[in-house]
């Protein structure tokens, strides 16, 4: 009976947050569709700046939720149907081929920068290298088939910028991957939050007669309607942590992009050096989807350099306002703020020695 009622209560809570996620969403396009009726209509009880912070937010907001969502069901579905055991033995033990892996496993798990941070977190979690998951979270929102389609219809396919940009970040996902993830203690380069899998190992030697689901906190048999219903309460409890880290990263880009005029920055931006350091902000701030960012790149073609625009489309799916919140919940604050810096650091000089020498 005891059983039942964890069963009955755990069922509940999930059906319960499923719900307030959904009318939360609901009710922030139903804002965003009034603040656009109201605008049409000259109704507005807002001021100009709050309906530009509004709906830039939104923006950020929708066009990221459906890939937030698709990574956190790809991280349930590791935690369901993947064991230690399985994730230790599928990964290469080599740092270098492991760093190789992650920075290409995004064609098999095509998600951007939202995506792949809850991915990663959970493959960590599961035993995977972590030189693997630091280069598959900085990789995967370039290297994946949606988002190299996308670069090649927005540059009319230019095989030379799509080639430039897919490879450039796994090559500084990979640098990066082995950097850290060769540190001795590499315990200390998580966050303390990180899930610990609590999955009991159904190997041969396990002393239970038989498959249990673990997950549900409760012992009975393992069916597909029942890993199903693991999937989705571990997907909702990923969207409610992570999700708090879009809304607050969204919600600051969106009040810097409103409080620092675009014309500021791109008025500074013409010189080798400044120019990549113009587009390499306005990529942090903007914090596009990476899978929309190349139609974005486009439009800075011919006003500033081709390194310039090089650096937008590889440093802006690596590092935004919302991706280094969302890091914090995979990584400590070091390693966060040391992934960063290595980022910044690498795409810089790669975009100024592009504009000095091509």
């Amino acid at each position: 009976m005891r059983s039942q009622s964890l069963v009955f209560a755990s069922r509940h809570t999930a059906w319960l947050k499923l719900f307030i996620a959904i009318g939360i969403m609901l009710a922030l396009v139903s804002i965003g569709l009034f603040l656009l009726w109201a605008d049409a209509t000259r109704f507005s009880m807002l001021d100009a700046w709050t309906q530009t912070v509004t709906a830039i937010f939104l923006g950020i907001f929708i066009e990221a939720l459906p890939f937030l969502l698709a990574g956190v069901v790809v991280s349930s579905i590791i935690h369901q149907f993947l064991t230690v055991e399985q994730i230790q033995r599928i990964c290469p033990r080599s740092p270098i081929l492991a760093a190789g892996a992650g920075a290409l496993l995004g064609l098999l798990f095509p998600v951007c920068e939202c995506g792949s941070i809850p991915a990663a977190r959970q493959l960590i979690a599961k035993g995977a290298p972590v030189p693997m998951g630091i280069a598959f979270v900085l990789a995967a929102p370039v290297v994946n088939p949606i988002v190299i389609i996308s670069t090649w219809v927005a540059f009319a396919g230019r095989p030379d910028i799509v080639l430039a940009r897919v490879g450039l970040s796994a090559l500084i996902a990979v640098v990066i991957g082995l950097v850290l993830g060769t540190h001795p203690h590499p315990e200390r380069l998580m966050a303390s939050s990180l899930p610990a899998d609590t999955d009991h190992d159904h190997a041969p030697t396990c002393s239970h007669d038989g498959h249990h689901d673990h997950d549900a906190g409760n012992d009975q048999p393992v069916t597909f309607i029942g890993r199903a219903w693991s999937v989705l309460q571990h997907a909702i409890t990923e969207l409610f942590e992570m999700g708090r880290y879009l809304v607050v990263g969204g919600l600051i880009a969106a009040i810097l992009q409103t409080a620092i005029p675009k014309a500021a920055l791109l008025s500074i931006g013409q010189g080798p050096l400044t120019s990549v350091l113009v587009l390499m902000t306005l990529a942090v701030l903007l914090s596009i989807c990476s899978t929309v960012d190349a139609f974005v790149a486009l439009s800075f073609m011919g006003t500033f350099q081709f390194g310039a625009v090089l650096a937008f489309l590889v440093f802006g799916p690596m590092i935004d306002i919302k991706s280094v919140l969302m890091l914090g919940t995979t990584f400590s604050r070091r390693t966060v703020a040391l992934i960063t810096v290595l980022s910044f650091l690498m795409v810089l000089l790669v975009g100024v020695v592009t504009n000095i020498y091509l």
